[in-house]
Formats: C-alpha cells, structure tokens, sequence
C-alpha cells in the first residue's frame, strides 16, 4: 500500500457510481437478453443522419479535433438563437460542471444545490475545498425560497437542475423567474437542462431569454439524452463570454472527439426524431405511470425519460430481484431515496417487461 497522501479534499468524496453496464450483467449472471433502464438512454438510438456522419469522420481519425468544437458551437448558437461565443462544448455536461467549479470555487466558499440531485455537483465542489449547501427538496421539487435564504457573503454559485434528477421534477415557472432575477450577479446560478427536450408542461420555463439580463447564468444541456449520443459524451453550456474566457483556461486543449462532434453535428438536422423520441417518452411514461397505479405505487411527477417509483421496500431487493430477471434498474439508496427506484422510461415492450417483473417479484416477496 502506497505511503503517498492524497488531497484531504478526497476524504470523504466517493466514486460515482454509475448504472450497471449490460455487459458486466451477461458476465456476471450468464444472461443473453438484458433490458437496461438504469441510466437514462434513448431506447430509440440516434438519428439516422449520425451513422453516415460518424463514419465520414472516422477517416479524419489520426488528425487531433478541433479543440472548441466551431462547427457545433456555430450550429447550435443559430439553432437557440445565441451568439457562437456565447457556447462552450464539453465531454458531456458534467465536463462543463467540472470546468465552473475549477474555475470559480475556492477553498470555503459556498455552492447552494438541492438534497437530492446530480450527484456530481456535490462531488466537484468538495474537490475544489468549496462547502456544499444541501437545501433539501419538497415532494422532491425544489425549494427555491429556501434555496434564496441559504444565501450567504461565502456563496459563489447555485445549482438547480430542472427536471430534477432523480426526480424529474421541474420548478414552476414564475418562481424560477423570481428566483432568476433575484439572484445577485456576483452569484453564478447554473441551471442543468439535460431532459429538457423532454418537458411538454407549460409551466416549464425558457430560460434563454434571461441570459441577455441575467449575465450570471449558465444553462447546461447534453446530446446524451434525447439524441442518443451517450457514449460520444457531447455537452454544452450557453453562458456570457466571459464565463467562457475562464472555462478556456482550465479546459482540456481536445475535450471533445472529432466523431462526438460530427454526431452532434448531424443530430441538429433531424428535428423529427427528437420529436420522435419526446412523444413516445410521454406515451411510455403514461403507461408506466397508469400501470403503477394499479399496482398501488406512487412515483414523483416526472418530466423527463425516468420515474422515481416509492416502495414499501428498500429499492436494493427490487434491484436485486429485476437484475435477476434481466432488467437493469437503480436503486434509490444510490440516490438519496432508500425506499424507491429509478426507472429509465424504455420502449414500450421494455416497459411491458419491466412491468411484469416488477409485479412478479412484489407479488412473490408479499406472499
């Protein structure tokens, strides 16, 4: 055992612990069909145009990328109606957070976050030396005045994540609006929109529009999710120039592959399979939700490709009883909630599967 001392700012940090991959599940227990609904993917794949694009690419594979992405920056500025200079892309979103802490967290200083949430928000502060401020949730949606009271001099940045994850919750928007604009502009307020292709409910706020006014917010956005582009780890945050000029200094010179960004590229062209994907998410997610209510079950209100299913049992035994089956879910006590389960909304035979399995295991451990 190494003698070496790492920063005590590790201490009591914890690898991330992701979703069980389908491969280490065939290893692990012998089986062929595996039906994954732990992470959040797209069941539907990628768009059509990215396989052409990813392939072009790859003949340009021995040359480095380019390092800010123009291409995919210019695109997507035109497609959301920002200035290009106003998008940095990163390794996923997550980068992108890992980039705002590095560059803004000093040791002791303060960063407000709901309790529960994207873990790594916790996770990137703690490596800086900064303190995170847990303001916990309210049937697991945000509590935004008491996110606004926790304020202190030592508060650097604010973090909602709308939807929630691992909620799926989202904020109302006329709070979210006050919330906005009450926040002091020496405040960094990051607001993560990962699943935001996937709300359909008005009270969801467009939070572009207070970037001009607001010149202290960052909006994070992924092709992770409803683009099918996972494994390319492609994210983006819209944000003033200037937050961008500090994020440069601490980046990696080549974050991004050369094929992440022809896919993502490609992906912007095909606005028919996003709304593809968002109208079968919202089908699959009311026959789950339909299914679970006869059941018994409650779950969080969710607007994003996920349910967070309550139990009468800690989520480690469904977990533990699906896996057996096949089915790859998570279980809430990685994510703050011991008695539930986070559900990936798959396609609607997966859901179908799920179901049943579910019944069968509840129904056997009840007997």
């Amino acid at each position: 055992m190494t003698t070496i001392t790492a920063r005590k700012n590790l201490e009591n940090i914890h690898a991330y612990v992701a979703g069980k991959p389908i491969e280490e599940v065939q290893r692990e227990l012998g089986l062929e069909s595996i039906i994954k609904l732990a992470s959040n993917e797209n069941p539907y794949g990628y768009s059509t145009l990215v396989k052409e694009a990813m392939l072009s690419e790859m003949e340009q594979t021995h040359f480095y990328p380019e390092g800010m992405a123009p291409a995919l920056a210019a695109k997507l500025a035109g497609k959301l109606g920002v200035e290009r200079d106003q998008i940095i892309v990163g390794n996923g979103s997550d980068e992108i957070i890992r980039l705002l802490t590095r560059s803004y967290i000093e040791v002791k200083d303060e960063v407000i976050m709901p309790d529960v949430t994207f873990p790594r928000y916790e996770t990137n502060t703690l490596i800086e030396g900064g303190t995170p401020v847990l303001v916990p949730l309210v049937d697991g949606v945000h509590d935004l005045k008491s996110m606004y009271n926790a304020i202190t001099d030592r508060t650097k940045m604010i973090v909602v994540c709308n939807p929630n994850n691992p909620t799926g919750t989202i904020a109302k928007k006329a709070e979210l609006i006050d919330f906005i604009n009450k926040i002091p502009q020496h405040i960094l307020l990051i607001i993560d929109e990962a699943y935001y292709e996937y709300v359909n409910d008005e009270e969801y706020l467009e939070t572009i529009p207070f970037l001009e006014t607001n010149p202290n917010l960052v909006i994070l956005r992924t092709f992770s999710k409803i683009y099918g582009l996972a494994s390319l780890r492609i994210g983006y945050g819209i944000m003033h120039p200037s937050i961008i000029e500090e994020l440069i200094k601490v980046k990696d010179a080549f974050n991004t592959n050369r094929i992440g960004q022809a896919a993502a590229l490609a992906s912007l062209d095909d606005d028919g399979f996003v709304e593809y994907c968002a109208a079968e998410n919202t089908k699959c997610r009311k026959y789950l939700e339909n299914e679970l209510t006869k059941m018994g079950l409650d779950y969080f209100p969710s607007h994003a490709n996920f349910l967070m299913i309550k139990l009468k049992q800690h989520g480690k035994e469904i977990f533990d009883g699906l896996l057996k089956q096949g089915i790859i879910i998570r279980s809430g006590h990685l994510l703050g909630y011991d008695h539930t389960i986070r559900v990936s909304i798959g396609n609607q035979q997966e859901n179908e599967k799920f179901i049943k399995a579910l019944q069968n295991f509840i129904g056997s451990t009840h007997k």
